[in-house]
């Protein structure tokens, strides 16, 4: 039994962990059902008339990636004078200008605008530029697709099916893969780490509460309701998070569709990786804080399960792994004494099996990541890539405090690419 307090900290932490692993478990395998129910379903998703789509692609120092993504947006499976793509060059000191004017002079019979910003309009981060294409856009549908993505061709057709057909859909949501997945092994972990929070547990979210987060890229939403709700909120540096709550609170939903897919670059260096989640973080405790009343709100409705789940993701189970951490080298150490090893232990590999069948759950459902390289990154990433997302929550916390206290502007770090 417990006798000192590193015993009930110890416990209370691997007790915290194993309840948010079986949490993402259950959504995971209800994600699964999903998935199988989905691909069994043979129905025609055939669009009776497209409506008219506005693809917005905010880009800022993009050379490197955008010609890629605005060529494969061209060639989507979608009647070229039923959609536009507005690039917003915001604000870039490299060479973007010049190959976004050489596609546009290639393609003379598309519907392609390019604005070029400068650091008086632009530079404000991607809310900001998104809010500079909706007011020059004329779709009555707004999809957004990051400047790094190559979308499959029927993904735009089919996130347009999915919002067209459900009226209570606010936006739909589509899934990212990783493109660069096999580069070395941070990207292999983000590859699987996308399998398993943003592909299976979205898809469990939606099944089981009809409740999804819009991820940035490869999704749609009503033009009517960016209107509603004045656009994008730009002090929220991850937007997507924060105006997926004020469609909630609208009344509507948000819709997963798994049939549409865009594949985009990750972050092949620690250093890139570091700051882009950093920025998540941030991001999102903003948006958690400027939300939470919504916990105490009758009228809320679903927003309280998706503000909890953020709260036990984002701050119990790093708490709890940096607490349980700590401990154990201390212990090991010899500086302090616990006394339930052997039930610490316990729910610790109880904890660990959990992860792994939760991680092999989710890579069962796309062609070839069941595979004996996989097997032992998932075996080795629980020790290491989420031993680093610990590190980079406790960082964005305490980055985040600082900006509220010192009322700081909060800077939108883009991702470097490669």
């Amino acid at each position: 039994m417990p006798n000192n307090i590193y015993d009930y900290l110890l416990l209370g932490s691997l007790f915290s962990i194993w309840f948010v692993i079986l949490m993402n478990i259950v959504l995971v395998t209800s994600g699964f059902i999903s998935y199988v129910k989905h691909y069994r379903n043979e129905d025609d998703r055939t669009l009776e008339s497209l409506p008219f789509v506005s693809i917005l692609i905010p880009a800022h120092n993009e050379a490197k990636v955008i010609e890629k993504t605005v060529k494969s947006i061209l060639n989507l499976d979608y009647d070229n004078d039923r959609y536009e793509i507005i690039v917003i060059n915001d604000n870039s000191s490299d060479n973007s200008h010049e190959i976004l004017a050489k596609i546009k002079e290639n393609y003379p019979d598309r519907l392609i605008q390019i604005i070029n910003t400068d650091s008086i309009i632009g530079g404000k981060g991607k809310s900001n530029a998104l809010n500079i294409g909706l007011t020059q856009s004329k779709g009555e549908l707004i999809a957004i697709y990051d400047a790094d993505n190559t979308p499959e061709k029927q993904a735009l057709r089919e996130l347009v099916y999915s919002i067209k057909n459900d009226n209570k859909a606010g936006a739909v949501i589509g899934k990212f893969r990783c493109r660069n997945k096999n580069t070395n092994f941070l990207t292999r972990c983000i590859n699987l780490e996308g399998l398993y929070f943003q592909w299976m547990a979205q898809a469990g979210r939606w099944n089981l509460f009809k409740l999804c987060t819009i991820p940035g890229t490869n999704f749609i939403i009503r033009r009517s309701i960016l209107e509603k709700i004045g656009g994008w909120d730009t002090k929220a540096i991850t937007e997507d998070t924060e105006i997926s709550f004020r469609i909630y609170l609208l009344g509507y939903h948000i819709r997963f569709c798994p049939y549409s897919t865009s594949w985009e670059q990750e972050p092949e260096t620690l250093s890139v990786w570091f700051k882009q989640r950093n920025r998540w973080i941030k991001g999102n405790y903003y948006v958690l804080f400027k939300n939470y009343k919504y916990i105490f709100s009758r009228k809320a409705g679903s927003v309280k399960f998706d503000l909890l789940y953020y709260i036990s993701i984002y701050i119990f189970f790093f708490v709890a792994a940096i607490t349980s951490d700590m401990i154990f080298i201390l212990n090991f150490g010899g500086f302090i004494q616990t006394t339930v090893e052997g039930y610490s232990l316990l729910l610790w590999f109880m904890a660990y099996v959990l992860f792994i069948l939760s991680v092999q759950i989710s890579s069962s459902t796309e062609r070839g990541e069941i595979s004996l390289s996989n097997t032992i990154i998932i075996l080795i990433m629980y020790f290491t890539y989420c031993k680093l997302w610990a590190i980079v929550a406790a960082m964005g916390f305490v980055d985040f405090v600082k900006d509220v206290l010192l009322k700081r502007e909060t800077k939108w770090y883009k991702t470097e690419r490669f």
